[in-house]
């Protein structure tokens, strides 16, 4: 697989890397999980030339890092490992708020680090911008974490134009992670055209629109409790049937193509540009082979413009997240 540069330095990663989020959090039934499979899935990966897996300390929290450690036990060092940190937690290990004051960052750290069983993250994101702490402080703290080696690159998620240029004044930042696909292009207005300005990579994750465009998505109700979809405002009544005929054009264009509405969607992704690095999650060879297999779809330039014409933002009914989740976004 092709190799990505993510920000100005010197970071490269494959063209799509392996979001392990679902392996141990947010998706499905903790009953559902089968950690067999998932470590067979991150082994597989790296056998199809992926060496990009993206986790956090809120996964689980904690289980995601200490999952993705085991599968990478003697194959550490062919791979580039993406964490994040930037939240607290009660007493049932549920998110209680954003925390990154300096302190907490560097215990954050060194739990990832013990957890992740390795003595260097290679990109370390903030996860959410914690309005009660500047930026800068917060970088601050990450850079001097990367000057005693224990973090190489630095990263945010989900943060907006004044805070990006504040944290890449810092420290250069190598990428934010945040939420882009063909279903979901709240980027394209100003956030890209900023990450080109200062040399800042693009990570999507949920590049797949969580189900909707590979035509896998079913109604809220009909996720068990505790998965991450019954909560999502666009599983939800009318929206549910709105958007499923909005990206019924992926599915259109991949029976034409001979391929799946997953690698037609993956595809969409990387023609955007060389800095773009999506990171479909998955906990199955299967779909991982197939996510992989995208990197070889070309489309044309009448190809992208019908899926986005298809896909416009008006045709996406309701809002990417509950009011809960919106609130934690820096836009």
């Amino acid at each position: 697989m092709e190799k990505r540069r993510l920000g100005s330095g010197p970071l490269e990663v494959s063209s799509i890397g392996l979001g392990c989020m679902g392996m141990s959090f947010a998706y499905g039934a903790p009953e559902e999980r089968d950690e067999a499979e998932s470590i067979a899935t991150i082994h597989r990966a790296i056998e199809l030339g992926v060496t990009f897996f993206d986790t956090a300390e809120a996964y689980g929290p904690y289980e995601n890092e200490e999952l993705l450690a085991r599968a990478l036990k003697g194959k550490r060092d062919r791979v580039v490992i993406a964490t994040k940190f930037g939240f607290k937690f009660d007493e049932k290990g549920a998110l209680a708020g954003t925390d990154s004051r300096p302190a907490h960052i560097r215990e954050a750290v060194e739990g990832s680090l013990r957890r992740l069983e390795t003595d260097r993250i290679d990109l370390l994101y903030q996860h959410r911008v914690d309005r009660t702490v500047p930026i800068e402080d917060v970088v601050g703290a990450m850079a001097a974490l990367v000057r005693e080696g224990k973090v190489r690159f630095l990263g945010l998620s989900e943060a907006g134009e004044q805070t990006l240029r504040r944290a890449h004044a810092a420290h250069p930042i190598a990428a934010l992670q945040s939420e882009y696909s063909l279903w979901e292009r709240n980027l394209e207005p100003r956030i890209i055209p900023l990450l080109r300005e200062l040399g800042i990579g693009l990570v999507p994750f949920a590049p797949l629109g969580r189900g909707f465009l590979t035509g896998s998505a079913r109604r809220a109700d009909e996720y068990p409790e505790g998965d991450y979809r019954r909560g999502d405002p666009r599983y939800q009544g009318a929206n549910f049937e709105a958007n499923v005929r909005a990206a019924s054009a992926v599915r259109e264009l991949a029976a034409r193509k001979g391929g799946t509405p997953a690698q037609i969607a993956l595809a969409w992704l990387l023609h955007k540009g060389p800095d773009v690095v999506p990171i479909p999650g998955t906990k199955r060879r299967r779909y991982l082979e197939e996510n992989v297999a995208a990197a070889s779809v070309s489309l044309d330039a009448l190809e992208m413009e019908a899926l986005e014409a298809a896909l416009r933002p008006e045709n996406v009914s309701g809002p990417r997240y509950a009011e809960k989740q919106a609130g934690l976004v820096d836009r």
